[in-house]
């Protein structure tokens, strides 16, 4: 755990929990949080259900949810003399998007609207080390520690917990002021602080993110199958994606946000106060030809600090040929998808084998 070395000093705050908690929460929203919570350090009311997550195989290749279930059900296990948790989180959309709408745009190569700027966890980590300075020089010495999606945590849980939101039915959180384009983050601390109620539940009858899912991976109301799931598919996962998934994936080359996008809740989505997350190199317009001119060192420079170099440059290349493949019968694809074939392994190959019988489908009968 960080300690600092610096002298503490007497606030009248460090007697007076709930008006540090005030403060804290003031201080998180002047450094570009959209809201902070304080949650109670334990997620056990989320272990059966993931355990039932598991049991499935939900969770495809990503067998390291599989570890530290004590640690995620118990975060004290995790991180010891934890006694609260400062859970925020950040807004990243840029523009708020046309309710209940799925932009149809087949040429272009659609990025997830929190891929198109600067990594989140970096921003979010180095804004929480600066809460946490804040704080010691306020009350003195505590232990703390950042988390941002780095740690076994069930940090969406704890969120809830605290009443940041409830879980919709396509599993996100979701804010009845703010919807759910939003990113979390944590700070475990050794601070004894009120801990905050949790929300209501507000999705109804509603199940608009299940019917619109493109390859139905909401297998039924708050649970998830990730091996049907684009986000997983094209960011997660490294091998050939299953045939029968591939016309469904459609134009998304770096995850997905239909479920977000037709929620009715994301008509309140709030715009971002932070300059990261506003697209780099036009990605929020960029075409799928454009990219698929990118070799590997193009790649490696303009993905620079941003979340698409999770997937690496073949499996990128991999999700756009894919987008070749379903986008409307065009000449230059279809030459461009022959003549590049040679310059990629073979996995890439593979789909852009198909993505060539798709466009040869469309080819206009003469």
């Amino acid at each position: 755990m960080a300690t600092s070395t610096t002298s503490a000093h007497i606030s009248l705050h460090q007697d007076d929990p709930a008006a540090l908690k005030a403060w804290i929460k003031a201080q998180a929203l002047a450094l570009g949080f959209a809201d902070c919570v304080i949650a109670k350090p334990d997620a056990q009311a989320e272990l059966a259900r993931f355990q039932e997550y598991l049991k499935r195989g939900y969770h495809g290749d990503m067998k390291f949810l599989e570890e530290n279930l004590d640690k995620r059900a118990n975060p004290t296990l995790l991180v010891p003399n934890t006694k609260s948790i400062i859970c925020v989180r950040m807004n990243y959309l840029v523009e708020t998007p046309r309710p209940r709408h799925i932009p149809d745009a087949p040429n272009s190569a659609i990025i997830a609207r929190y891929a198109r700027g600067r990594d989140y966890h970096k921003v979010m980590r180095g804004r929480l080390k600066t809460l946490a300075t804040r704080i010691r020089e306020k009350v003195g010495n505590f232990e703390s520690r950042p988390f941002a999606d780095s740690a076994p945590i069930f940090e969406k849980s704890l969120a809830e917990s605290a009443g940041m939101g409830w879980t919709g039915k396509h599993t996100l959180l979701i804010h009845k002021k703010s919807g759910s384009f939003f990113v979390l983050g944590e700070l475990f601390t050794s601070l004894d602080l009120p801990f905050d109620p949790p929300a209501t539940s507000h999705c109804g009858s509603c199940t608009a993110c299940i019917d619109i899912c493109p390859t139905q991976a909401i297998v039924e109301p708050y649970m998830l199958d990730a091996r049907k799931c684009i986000a997983y598919l094209t960011i997660e996962y490294q091998g050939i994606i299953p045939e029968e998934l591939r016309r469904g994936i459609g134009n998304r080359v770096f995850g997905c946000d239909d479920c977000q996008l037709i929620c009715p809740w994301n008509s309140f989505a709030q715009v971002t106060t932070v300059e990261d997350f506003h697209p780099r190199h036009a990605l929020d317009q960029v075409s799928l030809l454009d990219l698929w001119q990118w070799d590997e060192s193009t790649f490696l420079a303009k993905t620079e600090g941003s979340p698409l170099r999770r997937t690496g440059y073949q499996s990128f290349m991999r999700n756009i040929a894919i987008g070749l493949g379903n986008a409307p019968f065009s000449a230059q694809i279809l030459q461009t998808l022959q003549q590049t074939r040679a310059q990629h392994d073979e996995i890439v190959q593979i789909h852009m084998d198909w993505a060539i019988q798709e466009q040869l489908l469309k080819q206009p009968k003469i």
